[in-house]
């Protein structure tokens, strides 16, 4: 955020007579939420990868919980299909932030 507000842009901005609210929201922090966004959708993996771990510690039943015990008993279509589900949570996780950055960005297009 602090390296968008020392853009030209929001120079220009305050040089119009802007306020200064709508200068941080309306111009640096739509700007400033592109890496933010970006980073969200990359972690979302490693939270996956993680509740796993964190499931198996802390003895809660969930989807990890499930894949382990799939595994420990070779259940192989369980095990595909759990995999399956947490890729496709992946992939639609990814997809709903390259949606979001046209709507962050209007300057990104997709036609």
């Amino acid at each position: 955020m602090l390296e968008v507000l020392q853009s030209d842009y929001i120079r220009t901005a305050k040089s119009k007579g802007l306020s200064a609210w709508l200068v941080v929201m309306v111009h640096a922090l739509r700007n400033a939420l592109i890496p933010l966004v970006t980073q969200f959708g990359t972690s979302f993996g490693a939270l996956l990868g993680g509740a796993i771990i964190t499931e198996q510690v802390f003895v809660v039943n969930g989807i990890g919980t499930y894949l382990i015990n799939a595994i420990n008993t070779r259940n192989y279509p369980v095990v595909q299909s759990t995999v399956l589900i947490i890729a496709a949570m992946f992939i639609l996780i990814n997809l709903g932030v390259d949606i979001l950055y046209s709507f962050i960005d209007p300057r990104i297009r997709y036609d």
